[in-house]
């Protein structure tokens, strides 16, 4: 077991927004500096929602566009290993023999995956079996690399409490080989859309993404809702309910009390401070825009950087992998 190592990832999406910032990479930017991280683009995963050729032909192009987030938001190669899933075929040999001995009531009852059905449609017939068995491979992701640590917010704690039964079982048949993987609990506040009613969401087109220009973040801010019952600029507005007033505490903190005064005073209408937002997120990822920029120069490089962790992260993998077999009576 490696105390210190942790394994997350996320499914290529193309380019990220302010949720996907705050709710994991602004995290992952620290967490390099404290534990030896391994950091995973989940484009097998994403086979479990995407369908046909014409949904499969942007992994490549998004896995690329979401990788230079991670650099320009400072994830360092250098400190941190990033990878591609889909290039360290241990994941799946390894997410195949845990299937063996993993119950399927187990996998149904996850909460995520009830979730998922409803989301779909579908009734569980016609479900393919990666979607049911997606918490298999997600704890092979985990354990191949003897990661004791996943960093999660409190609603994502249920899938590392799966993961820890799937390692206790296997153990429990074939002798102590994996560490139970631990949920590294990690704060982040909630951000809304711009209709202020759901979470940030490409699907829900609410998103506001880091690598925008200066034009096309404004466009979008002055778009967000604010409180529906203001309607006048001479009334005063509540900032509890408004999902501006929610951002400006994160891009403007120095402002927030006057912000909060002017408006509960009608002080200020909703389009200057949709405006002033506008400014404190420009202001906010100037040096992200600039390095990202950069970045593109040199397209070679992000291949070359995901190359060199795929290999890094093989060495492990195959360790691992050689391990089960002969625990298995494979070797």
């Amino acid at each position: 077991m490696t105390e210190n190592r942790i394994l997350s990832g996320m499914r290529p999406s193309g380019k990220l927004h302010l949720g996907n910032y705050f709710g994991a990479l602004k995290n992952w930017v620290h967490l390099q500096n404290e534990y030896e991280c391994m950091y995973m683009v989940a484009d097998i995963h994403a086979l479990t929602t995407l369908a046909g050729s014409e949904q499969v032909s942007t992994i490549s192009n998004d896995t690329h566009e979401m990788v230079l987030d991670w650099l320009a938001a400072g994830l360092n190669p250098d400190k941190c290993v990033l990878f591609v899933q889909s290039q360290v075929p241990e994941h799946l040999i390894l997410s195949s023999l845990l299937s063996m001995s993993t119950p399927l009531g187990w996998l149904l009852r996850v909460p995520t995956f009830k979730e998922r059905v409803r989301q779909l449609g579908e009734d569980e017939e016609h479900l393919p079996y990666g979607l049911v068995g997606y918490p298999v491979l997600q704890t092979a992701d985990v354990i191949i690399y003897k990661a004791n640590k996943v960093p999660v917010g409190i609603d994502q704690v249920p899938h590392i409490e799966i993961s820890r039964e799937i390692v206790r079982r296997f153990n429990r048949l074939y002798g102590d080989t994996f560490p139970e993987p631990q949920p590294l609990l990690t704060e982040s506040p909630m951000i809304y859309g711009t209709d202020g009613q759901s979470k940030m969401s490409k699907s829900l087109d609410n998103h506001i993404e880091l690598a925008s220009s200066e034009e096309q973040t404004r466009e979008k801010v002055l778009s967000m809702v604010t409180d529906p019952q203001r309607i006048r600029l001479s009334e005063p507005g509540r900032p509890e309910v408004c999902n501006v007033f929610s951002l400006q505490k994160i891009f403007n903190p120095n402002k927030i009390e006057n912000i909060h005064e002017l408006c509960t005073s009608a002080g200020i209408g909703c389009v200057a401070d949709k405006q002033d937002l506008a400014d404190g997120i420009n202001s906010f990822y100037k040096e992200f825009r600039e390095r990202r920029s950069k970045l593109e120069e040199n397209p070679n490089a992000i291949k070359e950087i995901l190359e060199a962790g795929a290999q890094r992260a093989r060495k492990i993998a195959q360790v691992t992998i050689e391990e089960v077999y002969e625990k298995l009576g494979l070797a």
